[in-house]
């Protein structure tokens, strides 16, 4: 585990990640990442377009199925 600091940018705050990092999770400058939540904190994952369309396929299902995932669930 390593302690890192939080630095201003702009009226934001980043965090700097080692290059050790970036490469484990082949990324680089400029591209976007999931921050989700965990048990105990937070994950970074790199982002993954397809996965996103998926996942916003899923969400309009899951809404448009609500009463009959709901009686499923039972």
């Amino acid at each position: 585990m390593q302690a890192l600091k939080l630095i201003q940018i702009g009226n934001s705050v980043g965090l700097i990640l080692p290059k050790e990092v970036l490469a484990r999770l082949k990324l680089a400058k400029g591209d976007t990442v999931y921050l989700t939540d965990a048990p105990g904190g937070v994950n970074i994952s790199p982002y993954d377009q397809e996965f996103s369309n998926q996942m916003d396929l899923a969400r309009q299902i899951m809404k448009e199925h609500r009463d009959v995932l709901r009686e499923l669930a039972k």
